[in-house]
């Protein structure tokens, strides 16, 4: 049958300038997609090691290109270290702390331009999908900064004879599995990571960006999120969990939300340690400007603020703890621990917004266990380094609170810590304001046995300059109608019973009700409270600040000493009662049983 469309002499010049070339177009492509894979096989062998200073070798098995999509799919992709070169490197002192191993089943490559790559050496490509990639990280400390290398050149350098430039639209890792070992504590800390994503967007490598030093790696955005992740610490004593986590370089900000910290249960934990057994749990957490790059190559934490909202604290001190006279709890204050940090911090605000801080004690004498509250707590912390650079422009750190004690009585408190003196210096004042001494019973009771059965406090005030060797200042304490009741423990059934007389002699005779009293006379207290070797931070705090209440309710060294004399009358007096009555009994006894023998 002849065919009737190329009669005419346009008609058969449109076939030759369309179908020709469409035929060529087609025979070239199944040509190059034939010896497409070697070559693109060396030229990514060779960026690889290139760039990477022979410390790196990738490898494909397979390669698919289609040309007419502009579409490359790599199969059983591996990027691995050489380990020979990296213990080389650090006999030399230039490994890097980080190595990376990375295998892949399958990669898309799409919108690529192999032309441009082969005619014109330019690595052009819109965008690389890895799904469910094996990512294995191995950090390890071998330097603080960046060493000083023979090999000075850009990555842009070390890759311009193969390559004029790399340019990536975006990368897509989903879904990856990243197992990371830190050998840089004392113990290798292993994490496992599932559900988590990788995305990188706009990777340049070329003449004019190999200085830019607003891109990361190159790139002008890297994002890492990372859902429902669980972990726990290498002694097994605490898990920790993430609901999600989202760390943006381009915005330099980490935002974390349904952050927890949660203790084993309590007889695990008090069995395996003599430390106290703490809890965190937080809504969100945010860290701006944070320097990721310092971070992961060095793990030094640089950020310009850091703000916690919505959540609880919580602290339970050991019931089984010994008693230990002998190491110098100095270690446990903040300006202390700081210095004693294994990583390099500075963070220049700290905002705590709407917390609970809640702190728990078993009082073995009780059998019971007291709770001390500072509810709805938000909090300013500023200039938290260790950093010495830091220090040496500002050696102090502050905290201002505010809190609201035992959910009534409004506190407000500012701490001071020198940051760079051994003998730990810091000052500490505020005031607590109106609430129902009633409001103490949950911690009066268990921790003292004593029970507030009506007062008020008008004001609570404090100002004191301390150091590791003694606290001293001035406390104030305004308060109305102030009666208690003594407890002693009842064992038989598990509840604390009254001391009647012993609370009647301290309310009529001990106590006092009102400050100022009923002539207006105000007793203000001056503390020096010299600190024992074993008292820790918090317990020196509270302890000097009792030491300043005590006079104001009539607890002052004269008034306890009367007291104890009296007291002490008290009991000889009941004793020789006592004695007496038995006598008498005895006597009784003896005059029954004689009358009954007939001999009376």
């Amino acid at each position: 049958m002849k065919l009737n469309f190329l009669k005419h002499r346009w008609q058969k010049n449109v076939f030759k300038f369309v179908l020709i070339p469409v035929t060529v177009i087609l025979i070239l492509a199944v040509v190059v997609n034939r010896y497409w894979s070697p070559i693109l096989a060396a030229k990514v062998k060779d960026v690889v090691l290139n760039s990477s200073d022979s410390l790196y070798t990738a490898d494909f098995s397979d390669a698919e290109l289609h040309i007419l999509r502009g579409k490359i799919i790599l199969y059983n992709i591996r990027l691995k270290p050489d380990t020979a070169v990296y213990n080389k490197k650090k006999r030399l002192h230039l490994a890097p702390n980080t190595l990376v191993e990375l295998s892949v089943k399958r990669l898309v490559i799409n919108h690529a331009h192999p032309f441009s790559l082969y005619f014109h050496k330019k690595l052009n490509i819109g965008q690389i999908i890895l799904n469910e990639p094996r990512l294995n990280v191995s950090y390890q400390l071998n330097h603080t900064k960046d060493t000083v290398v023979k090999d000075h050149r850009t990555a842009w350098q070390r890759i311009s004879k193969s390559l004029k430039s790399i340019h990536i639209g975006n990368i897509l890792l989903n879904d990856v599995n990243l197992n990371y070992e830190d050998y840089s504590g004392n113990k290798v800390a292993i994490s496992k990571l599932k559900e988590l994503n990788l995305s990188a967007n706009d990777l340049l490598i070329d003449s004019a960006t190999q200085t830019d030093k607003s891109r990361l790696l190159y790139c002008k955005d890297i994002i890492t999120e990372l859902n429902n992740y669980t972990g726990q610490t290498p002694s097994g004593l605490y898990t920790y969990k993430i609901k999600h986590l989202k760390l943006s370089t381009f915005t330099s900000k980490l935002n974390i939300e349904g952050l927890a910290l949660q203790a084993a249960k309590a007889s695990t934990f008090f069995d395996k340690t003599q430390k106290d057994r703490l809890g965190l749990l937080a809504d969100s957490v945010q860290l701006s400007n944070f320097d990721y790059l310092n971070y992961h190559k060095y793990r030094t934490i640089s950020a310009s603020s850091l703000k916690m909202s919505g959540g609880k604290i919580t602290a339970f001190t050991n019931p089984v703890k010994t008693k230990d006279t002998v190491t110098n709890q100095v270690k446990t204050f903040p300006n202390m621990m700081l210095g004693r940090l294994k990583l390099d911090l500075r963070i220049d605000t700290v905002k705590l917004r709407r917390m609970d801080v809640i702190y728990n004690e078993f009082n073995n004498k009780s059998q019971k266990t007291g709770t001390v509250e500072f509810d709805n707590t938000s909090a300013t912390i500023l200039n938290l380094t260790n950093n010495p650079s830091a220090i040496a422009k500002n050696n102090i750190t502050t905290a201002t609170i505010v809190s609201y004690f035992m959910n009534r009585g409004r506190l407000d408190a500012q701490f001071k810590f020198t940051l760079n003196d051994d003998n730990a210096p810091f000052s500490y004042k505020g005031s607590l304001g109106p609430m129902d001494f009633t409001r103490l019973n949950p911690a009066t009771m268990p921790l003292a046995m004593v029970k507030m059965t009506s007062g008020k406090v008008k004001k609570f005030s404090f100002d004191i300059d301390a150091n590791s060797k003694v606290f001293k200042g001035k406390v104030d304490f305004l308060y109305n109608d102030l009666k208690v009741v003594l407890l002693k423990p009842d064992t038989a059934n598990d509840r604390l019973k009254r001391k009647t007389i012993i609370s009647i002699f301290a309310n009529l005779f001990v106590i006092k009700h009102n400050n100022p009293d009923d002539k207006g006379k105000l007793t203000s207290s001056y503390v020096i409270f010299k600190r024992p070797k074993d008292f820790g931070f918090w317990k020196t705090v509270w302890k000097t600040l009792l030491t300043g209440i005590k006079p104001c309710i009539g607890l002052d060294e004269k008034s306890q000493k009367a007291t104890k004399d009296r007291i002490d009358e008290h009991n000889k007096n009941k004793a020789e009662r006592l004695k007496n009555k038995a006598e008498r009994q005895k006597r009784r006894a003896e005059k029954k049983k004689l009358m009954d023998e007939g001999k009376f």
